[in-house]
């Protein structure tokens, strides 16, 4: 289930994301605790191996195997590696979002475009939408662990009336051995054309307005095809993976805290909680499983897509809108304004504050006084250059004349 929270971050007060640390649904605490204990039990287990259980000449060989584990551990390029991958994980997450096919659209130009409110009409735009529905649910079905789980068989969309025993006989019919989620959507196409011929759809026009609608979502149906077959390629996800874990690996010995008395550089303090490793564990390991999370949100995850619930609501809006909403307007008539060439629509007292005037661009309060000023000062310099300039090739003419009559004298 989504985990929405934007309501509580709506204003930058004190403290406003602070509240959020102490969510438990959907947070890193929920997702790491489990990788944390693990890692917490391991360091602890080689601190009292290393205090407790080993001689004084393996103590020594220890801690010449923690210093080398913390001299080289640094040459794991972690953040380089985790920042990308992130990147590129969010990146195609936000994308996986952005084709989700909702009707919406679809819906608008099936109730306005397809006439008659006969039973004929009505059973045709109910039939359209819900080759469109049967079409988001086949693929949602393809990619969508928990909607596979509601729809396992063809059997359950029939009862669940997304298709009739008949159109799932022309599906088996026509079984091919490729995902047939694009079969619905040449069901639409065709009877639209055949609504046009039949006059239900007034001009051509239209039809290709509704045809390019149905297209733009077969287009994002497919586009969810292809996320789900072409993942991020799974030598970056080893690459990531085996970082992590290499890292925190060697964290475990070459963090570990030697003892005082042997005055090892960097080691003059002897503390029983590592906090700045922990923190470093929760960042990276926290970073890793931000990427798990997103790299498919078609799961059950806390933050994963309601693709259940996408499911019923565009069923049940796209029915309303073709059916009972088709040619269903409420009457005219003249709005509170009708009179008033400047509407004022009131503000309560909670929102008074918000009240602000007309902006009419940043420069509309300046004194034009003082630019004229300034213009005028710059008009005037630009006549004293050119006229400073006009001297000078006055004289420069001048003394050439000077020159040359000399010389004739001279020869």
């Amino acid at each position: 289930m989504t985990v929405t929270y934007s309501s509580q971050v709506a204003n930058a007060r004190f403290g406003s994301f602070s509240r959020l640390l102490l969510c438990w649904r959907g947070s890193i605490y929920k997702l790491l605790y489990g990788e944390f204990l693990i890692f917490l039990l391991c360091y602890y287990i080689i601190r009292f191996i290393y205090r407790m259980a080993l001689t004084d000449e393996q103590q020594v060989t220890f801690e010449k195997l923690t210093l080398y584990c913390d001299g080289y551990i640094q040459l794991i390029p972690i953040s380089f590696v985790l920042g990308f991958y992130v990147t590129l994980v969010v990146t195609r997450w936000w994308n996986q979002y952005e084709n989700l096919p909702w009707p919406d659209r679809l819906m608008n130009l099936v109730s306005s475009f397809v006439e008659g409110k006969d039973e004929k009409g009505r059973l045709l735009r109910r039939t359209l939408m819900r080759y469109a529905n049967l079409g988001n649910v086949l693929i949602l079905r393809s990619v969508s662990a928990a909607v596979y789980k509601r729809f396992p068989s063809p059997q359950h969309l029939v009862k669940a009336g997304f298709m009739t025993p008949l159109e799932h006989k022309h599906l088996e019919k026509l079984s091919l051995p490729h995902n047939s989620f694009w079969m619905p959507w040449v069901w639409f196409a065709n009877l639209s054309t055949k609504a046009w011929i039949e006059g239900r759809i007034r001009d051509p026009v239209l039809l290709q307005s509704l045809l390019n609608e149905m297209n733009t979502l077969r287009s994002q149906c497919g586009h969810l095809y292809a996320y789900d077959w072409i993942s991020v390629p799974l030598v970056y996800t080893q690459v990531v993976t085996v970082a992590v874990y290499s890292f925190f690996l060697a964290c475990l010995i070459g963090r570990q805290f030697l003892n005082p008395a042997k005055a090892y550089p960097g080691h003059e303090m002897d503390l029983v909680v590592p906090l700045f490793t922990f923190l470093q564990f929760f960042f990276y390991a926290g970073w890793l499983k931000v990427a798990e999370q997103l790299i498919n949100p078609f799961g059950e995850d806390d933050d994963d897509f309601e693709t259940n619930w996408i499911v019923d609501r565009s069923l049940q809006v796209s029915l309303l809108a073709v059916d009972e909403m088709h040619q269903d307007l409420p009457p005219m008539e003249r709005d509170m304004y009708w009179n008033e060439p400047e509407p004022h629509p009131p503000y309560t007292a909670a929102s008074a504050q918000s009240r602000r005037p007309s902006f009419f661009g940043s420069t509309f309060n300046i004194r034009v006084t003082e630019w004229r000023g300034l213009g005028r000062v710059f008009a005037a310099c630009q006549v004293w250059v050119r006229q400073i300039w006009s001297f000078s090739q006055t004289q420069r003419r001048r003394r050439r004349t000077v020159l040359t009559r000399a010389s004739l004298a001279a020869s």
